[in-house]
């Protein structure tokens, strides 16, 4: 442990003189792209994970309600076994540390296992939670745009000093919104992807990071899923996957539309979020100096491209990324 981390030190402090532990060992286990991070704590007979997030930054409410709901959902999320609510700091089950990602890569023919077995969790989620009784925020259209305002704020403004037409991303927004807006409601995780879905042993996947979640579109978490920001599949694939999946829906009663219309909203859907997450790793860059995210901008991008090649109402939007926004781009890469 690093003698100038002063949370560090608070966390220590808390766990045994508050907390009256055995703390062996105390190793940072990872962060993510807001001001939390982790700490995997070795106590005599087991592992956990102590979340810091800095009150100043961070409020740990949303995530010990959304725990609540997750877990009434049939959700696995991790057990919190102490809170701290003054300073920021959770107690929790430990996972491991073979996330999706990890395992996807090293082993891809485990894929459609792994995507089945998180096809489930997302299903729970969708069909037990009850949203008219949760209190939670909307995925309406002033988030939504909100959202959008991102890309155009910190990818176009600020990291390549592009203004697009106003009209053309009026159009452009307005259009996706419109398709999220048509789409059944659903409680979102609004991050469930593979960096954010744990291998287990049993009740696989573990669920991470669902703080944030909102009552939004039924495509949302499993574009976020099928198209990620961090690993690609070819399209045939994806396809499966969501037709796949849109059947699980249909037997849950759902949603009750064909498979091109779901098609559509995926796409349009997956557009408007990875706007956004392009938007989110150019200012992780610039404002908190996590570079690598600058990574995940192509991958991304080509999700964005390859939508409004399909779509005649993105035709304007198209010659506007391909012909001025991948030029430059190119050239500051």
């Amino acid at each position: 442990m690093n003698n100038k981390d002063l949370r560090a030190q608070a966390i220590f402090t808390w766990l045994t003189a508050d907390l009256s532990l055995t703390i062996l060992d105390m190793q940072p286990a990872s962060s993510d792209a807001s001001f939390r991070r982790y700490f995997r704590i070795t106590l005599p007979s087991q592992s956990w994970i102590v979340m810091d997030a800095p009150p100043e930054r961070e409020n740990i409410q949303p995530f010990i309600k959304m725990a609540g709901i997750m877990r009434e959902a049939g959700v696995k999320i991790p057990q919190l076994f102490h809170i701290n609510l003054e300073q920021g700091f959770i107690a929790l089950e430990d996972f491991g540390g073979i996330g999706y990602l990890d395992q996807l890569l090293a082993y891809p023919v485990e894929a459609d296992r792994l995507y089945h077995s998180a096809f489930t969790s997302l299903l729970a989620l969708q069909q037990n939670s009850a949203i008219n009784q949760l209190a939670l925020p909307a995925y309406d259209v002033a988030l939504l745009t909100r959202e959008l305002g991102v890309f155009s704020e910190w990818f176009l403004n600020t990291y390549l000093n592009l203004t697009p037409p106003d009209a053309l991303q009026g159009s452009v927004n307005q259009y996706l919104i419109d398709s999220a807006m048509q789409q059944p409601r659903v409680l979102v995780h609004r991050d469930f992807h593979s960096r954010n879905l744990m291998v287990l042993e049993r009740d696989n996947p573990g669920v991470l990071d669902f703080q944030d979640a909102v009552i939004g579109p039924i495509t949302y978490d499993l574009v976020s899923l099928l198209k990620d920001c961090y690993i690609c599949w070819p399209e045939q694939q994806v396809d499966a996957w969501r037709e796949a999946y849109l059947e699980r829906l249909r037997q849950a009663n759902l949603i009750a539309c064909d498979s091109q219309q779901f098609k559509r909203w995926f796409d349009l859907m997956g557009m408007q979020r990875h706007l956004k997450a392009i938007g989110i790793f150019a200012r992780l860059h610039l404002r908190d100096g996590k570079s690598t995210y600058l990574n995940d901008i192509p991958r991304t991008l080509a999700y964005v491209t390859n939508v409004c090649a399909i779509y005649p109402e993105l035709a304007d939007f198209s010659q506007y990324l391909n012909q001025t926004v991948l030029p430059v781009y190119t050239k500051n890469s």
